[in-house]
């Protein structure tokens, strides 16, 4: 017997309409989101990683609220952040950011930013009147990491990887820092508690510290703790800055005689290449250590970055190193390389922030941002504000704007050739 098609489209919506209705309807099957872990978004450029901090005052003390908090993870969203680093935990941005990220996830669930929660570890008596104990920690440590703990407890689908000290192993770090047996013993400590199921075995643990830290350097760091602690990481977290190594280190940055015809901007440009280089070359010098001790796993970049502004020693009077077309080609090149080799670069950093040298409004450590305190967009972002990535986004009621309104020719005029005559 013929039937008409629409006939047969009308018992196919019935028979729909009845199943969905009956007793023994089918149930489907939700499709779940993959959970991301730290072995999953770590080297994978499409989790782009970068430093933040988001205290936006000269005053430390005044501490950013968690709409702003927001406001910030929007941003750097739409820049293609998924991964953030933070410092410390003994103050409430912190905890405040993982608030703010989880109160976005809740009102778009589509919304991805993942945390390396750092905890910080220095010395006994550091930051006070009293010679720093470098072979002794401060009891707050252990306050640090219980408070690290409980944060990565409450909020697992957010806290990816916990980092042990930021730069507290160097001995540059004058002030406060330890020696590797102390990041060790904490290390120990949280990987026992991943055994036991307090945190989850997906947790990564690290250690977030300079290359030379890591073995990349002279041989004094070369000690059998620092061979324990490799072995005892998930993965090492480095970093390397070709910017203040312009001063301390400056052989690279030199213009080579070979290059001395050259016009400034290709000067310029070959600078920014070998800093490059260079980069590739410490993170190449841990990367060789940790093999020559039967070790394989990951590294990753925890730090690196370009300052736009200083009157210290990069800038004028100094290196030269200093100005955003600098510091643009700086994040290309190194976004181009980590990208390429899956290597997670926590680009330094995401704002600038007044508070680390407050005496000093153009000391170099206030400018690292990729976007300023008026809320422009550095040149790295030019073209993101020209694609309208920031566009129905604000930071402190502002749209993001291009800094020197987007005229390359006024950027130009502040760019300088590395300084060849200039004596440390």
């Amino acid at each position: 017997m013929k039937i008409s098609f629409k006939i047969f489209i009308a018992v196919i919506v019935f028979n729909f309409f009845v199943g969905c209705n009956s007793k023994n309807k089918v149930k489907l099957t939700p499709v779940l989101k993959p959970v991301m872990t730290a072995a999953t978004i770590l080297g994978n450029p499409d989790y782009l990683a970068i430093s933040y901090g988001g205290y936006r005052h000269v005053d430390h003390d005044i501490e950013p609220t968690i709409e702003e908090l927001k406001e910030d993870m929007k941003l750097l969203a739409a820049m293609g952040i998924k991964i953030l680093r933070t410092y410390k935990v003994h103050l409430p941005q912190a905890s405040n950011l993982l608030a703010a990220i989880s109160e976005l996830k809740k009102e778009d669930d589509s919304f991805e930013m993942y945390v390396m929660l750092g905890a910080w570890i220095d010395c006994k008596n550091a930051w006070t009147d009293l010679a720093p104990d470098h072979n002794s920690e401060s009891d707050r440590n252990a306050i640090e990491i219980a408070t690290t703990v409980a944060l990565a407890k409450k909020y697992p689908g957010i806290v990816k990887i916990i980092a042990v000290g930021n730069e507290a192993m160097v001995k540059w770090a004058a002030s406060y820092y330890v020696q590797p047996n102390v990041i060790l013993k904490w290390v120990h400590h949280l990987q026992d508690l991943k055994k036991s199921g307090a945190l989850s075995k997906d947790l990564w643990i690290t250690s977030s510290d300079d290359f030379s830290s890591w073995g990349g350097g002279g041989a004094e760091y070369h000690t059998p703790d620092l061979e324990k602690l490799i072995k005892a990481v998930d993965y090492i977290s480095m970093h390397t800055y070709a910017y203040h190594n312009s001063h301390y280190n400056p052989d690279f940055w030199e213009v080579p005689v070979a290059e001395k015809e050259l016009s400034a901007i290709e000067k310029v440009d070959r600078a920014m290449l070998r800093s490059k280089s260079f980069a590739m070359t410490q993170y190449n010098n841990v990367k060789n250590y940790m093999i020559s001790l039967g070790i394989d796993k990951p590294i990753h970049i925890g730090e690196s970055g370009w300052a736009t502004k200083s009157n210290g020693f990069y800038g004028q009077n100094g290196s030269r190193a200093t100005d955003e077309y600098k510091q643009g080609l700086y994040y290309q090149h190194l976004r181009e390389w980590t990208n390429k080799e899956k290597i997670s670069c926590f680009y330094f950093e995401a704002f600038n922030e007044q508070w680390k040298d407050a005496g000093n409004p153009l000391g170099s450590e206030n400018h690292f941002g990729l976007i300023n305190s008026e809320g422009e967009a550095k040149y790295p972002l030019w073209e993101a504000v020209d694609a309208g990535i920031f566009e129905g986004l604000t930071r402190n009621g502002k749209t993001i704007t291009k800094t020197y309104n987007g005229d390359t020719t006024l950027l130009m005029k502040d760019v300088s050739v590395p300084n060849t005559d200039y004596k440390r």
